[in-house]
């Protein structure tokens, strides 16, 4: 899924906790040979490939996935959409880049992304990609889908404690072995190499999304690796967004989709949801939080460090 997985579980034995590993490992292999946009041989890729052509018979788990994202796409106004996969790669985001892409390029860059063009049939189990070119994929979904599947096999398993974290889209249950809840730092997005906060989690998820890792700067502005899929632009106005919730599949979806509504519309978003909540550093270095979280909360967290 074109990131890493680091895997921690509470076992009673080494032997134990190693064969549990295997199987974690195993699952997120399963997941990604089936959704994974990069393997030419997934579901999702046979999708891709027989776009404007006919529908692709797909697994009930890879159907259910498209239509948990494109509720998403619906819920956010296109904010978030899954056929952002056939988005032309016009912005570079590894030093290469000496000018802005024309205003023709980055229009033409989105014309195969529209979520409403994705066609599902529940009773034939198909997706189909309504023009030729089109595409989709589960980047912003995927990785919080695997770590939600882990959690579940390893409850399921006898497994009562563990983390499995994503590239920071994590899956977190039960509790460490001195019987503390697990702290969960949060990166301090202007100081890379320090933590804001750390979040005591017994079972749910912590993902954040961030532009401060991948970005491109004309004229004194910053324009990240997270692009719009409505303009072709990068998203401007925020730093990184961190939500808390009890499902990391909708966590990995509410970060993004924050990240592309900018603050306003992004708690506005998330107070929809009151079971989960967040924390946004700004571009301009201010720090806000969704209204079911405190200072007093967000105080606490600083002195976990």
């Amino acid at each position: 899924m074109g990131g890493r997985f680091d895997i921690s579980i509470v076992a009673k034995t080494k032997l134990i906790a190693e064969a549990n590993i295997d199987t974690i490992i195993e699952e997120i292999s399963r997941i990604e040979f089936l959704i994974s946009d990069w393997k030419p041989t997934s579901q999702v890729s046979a999708v891709n490939q027989h776009a404007g052509e006919y529908p692709v018979k797909v697994d009930r788990e890879v159907f259910k996935l498209t239509q948990r994202a494109i509720q998403l796409s619906k819920l956010t106004n296109g904010a978030f959409d899954i056929s952002f996969a056939a988005m032309d790669r016009i912005w570079k985001f590894d030093g290469s880049m000496t000018e802005m892409p024309s205003p023709d390029a980055v229009r033409k860059s989105v014309q195969n992304v529209n979520y409403k063009n994705i066609i599902l049939d529940s009773i034939n189990c198909t997706i189909f990609l309504k023009e030729k070119g089109m595409k989709i994929g589960f980047g912003a979904l995927g990785e919080g889908y695997a770590t939600n599947r882990c959690r579940k096999m390893m409850l399921e398993k006898g497994i009562n404690a563990g983390i499995v974290n994503a590239t920071g889209d994590m899956s977190v249950w039960g509790k460490q072995p001195n019987g503390k809840p697990w702290m969960i730092g949060i990166t301090n997005p202007f100081h890379k190499d320090s933590l804001f906060a750390a979040v005591p989690i017994k079972n749910g998820a912590v993902v954040t999304s961030g532009s401060y890792e991948k970005f491109v700067m004309f004229n004194g502005k910053r324009y990240s690796h997270i692009i719009n899929p409505t303009t072709g632009y990068p998203v401007t106005g925020l730093t990184s967004v961190t939500v808390f919730g009890p499902d990391t599949e909708k966590a990995n979806g509410f970060s993004t989709s924050i990240m592309l509504l900018g603050k306003d519309k992004g708690l506005q978003l998330l107070a929809g949801f009151p079971e989960y909540s967040c924390v946004i550093f700004g571009d301009d270095g201010q720090l806000y939080w969704s209204g079911n979280l405190d200072t007093q909360t967000i105080e606490k967290w600083k002195k976990n460090l």
